[in-house]
């Protein structure tokens, strides 16, 4: 990276209402293909399979990570009930025999990770975000342009913000930092930061970033620059 990553930090007023909050990144470089088939292969013949078998037999709230996600945002103030995490979208789409969204070849890693750990996981582009970065709580009046969304409610949500404001969160991540593949085939390598949201304490996440770092790694050309945990 040309220039130093973000700090990356849990507001502690966060922390005290959820003490098993932890946030894994990764900060990587690869350039951002529309598709990379070798990933879908993957996930065709490994992935799709097990979690067909998995969720056939288990109930959502059983699956990795969601019982938990959905207990720290009753905590926070938010009813799980009308406000998933992305992992718990993406189960519920597989169990309804759809196909899953094709984006490109980060944010489709990112989704794969997010299927095999049960987290929700976040990727940005770096060159889109300003200052260091903030895990807090939403405050009454916040919003942003979600994707795929007209403007998703960030009261008492869990989101991370940079200097500009909200940028993501567990649930939908803003437009204002999605990834955008780029439109040649040798495209330039950019700089981005995955996040685990994690409400299970480090080593969870720890083993989830293990995950993403092999992952990012084969299917999606990633250069890995940094990664760990922050607990506060």
């Amino acid at each position: 990276m040309d220039t130093p990553p973000p700090c990356i930090s849990i507001d502690p007023a966060l922390q005290a209402i959820w003490p098993d909050t932890a946030l894994g990144y990764i900060f990587w470089s690869a350039p951002v293909l529309a598709q990379e088939p070798q990933l879908w292969n993957f996930f065709a013949s490994h992935t799709q399979p097990r979690l067909a078998r998995l969720l056939a037999d288990t109930e959502l709230a059983d699956m990795p990570q969601i019982g938990t996600s959905r207990r720290a945002f009753k905590a926070f103030g938010r009813d799980p009930g009308r406000v998933r995490i992305s992992s718990e979208a993406l189960y519920r789409r597989l169990r309804q025999g759809k196909e899953l969204y094709r984006i490109n070849s980060a944010v489709d890693a990112n989704n794969l990770v997010s299927l095999e750990s049960g987290f929700s996981l976040g990727t940005y582009d770096l060159a889109r975000l300003r200052g260091n970065l903030l895990l807090r709580l939403g405050n009454e009046g916040e919003t942003y342009a979600g994707i795929g969304k007209d403007k998703l409610d960030l009261l008492r949500m869990p989101l991370l913000a940079d200097d500009l404001g909200p940028f993501g969160c567990p649930c939908s991540d803003s437009q204002r930092a999605m990834i955008v593949a780029d439109a040649q085939a040798t495209a330039t390598p950019r700089a981005l930061l995955t996040v685990v949201y994690g409400f299970s304490g480090c080593e969870p996440v720890q083993e989830a970033l293990t995950l993403a770092r092999g992952h990012f790694t084969a299917f999606a050309g990633a250069r890995i620059s940094d990664a760990g945990v922050v607990r506060k």
